[in-house]
């Protein structure tokens, strides 16, 4: 975890478009962009915004390999201060370390209403510094990172193409939409090969089924510094 939190421990329980992150939260495994390398180590994160409100529903940190969460896999986000590198949540889980993240993305377009950050190294390759990017020198999951962000929205035409490249995070790739079947459709029709194109690649990967990986960071071998 990269940043400082406030958890207010509550039961999440079912909420508006829990089942539509669920089912796209499915795809995104299927497809191999999401969930746990190789070694264990897991990636990618989605959330939904909460109403029209600054808040959200973001996957849980560690949650990569778990075929199919719970709303207690879940945390949402309440309140966030990119100078203090500072969130408030509530839920039973760790927030992904890309709350931040996020949290910028809601902010620069209040009619964004999903997030997708995933991994594919083919579309990252091909649009890298094509597409609006962040810079080499930005972390992931850092205020900088949250910075960085704003400007793409402030510089660049990110708010119409939906899709930003983190360029010091391989392969890592955030779209956005009013919806999640937005998100999703801006991601699929970005890749080079199109849909076949990302199934193809990211058919390569393998997700641990069930809570196996609820120790897995989010490419990294520590829970504390998971990108998830």
């Amino acid at each position: 975890m990269k940043f400082t939190c406030q958890q207010v421990v509550v039961e999440i329980s079912r909420f508006a478009g829990f089942a539509e992150l669920n089912k796209y939260r499915r795809k995104l495994l299927a497809l191999g962009v999401l969930g746990v390398d190789a070694s264990g180590i897991g990636f990618g994160n989605l959330s939904i915004r909460n109403g029209a409100t600054s808040r959200f529903y973001i996957t849980g940190s560690a949650t990569g390999g778990i075929s199919e969460l719970t709303p207690l896999d879940y945390a949402k986000v309440v309140a966030y201060d990119f100078a203090r590198n500072w969130i408030q949540y509530e839920g039973s889980t760790v927030a992904s370390s890309e709350s931040l993240t996020h949290a910028a993305v809601y902010e620069s377009d209040p009619t964004a209403g999903a997030v997708i950050h995933c991994h594919d190294m083919t579309l990252w390759a091909a649009l890298l510094d094509k597409a609006p990017t962040t810079s080499q020198r930005v972390e992931y999951g850092t205020p900088e990172m949250a910075y960085a962000v704003r400007r793409l929205f402030n510089l660049t035409d990110v708010k119409r193409r939906k899709i930003f490249v983190m360029a010091a995070h391989d392969g890592g790739l955030v779209a956005f939409g009013r919806d999640l079947p937005e998100a999703f459709r801006i991601l699929m029709r970005s890749h080079p090969g199109g849909g076949r194109g990302i199934r193809e690649v990211g058919g390569k990967r393998r997700h641990r089924p069930a809570a196996a990986s609820r120790a897995n960071g989010h490419r990294s071998r520590a829970r504390q510094s998971s990108k998830q």
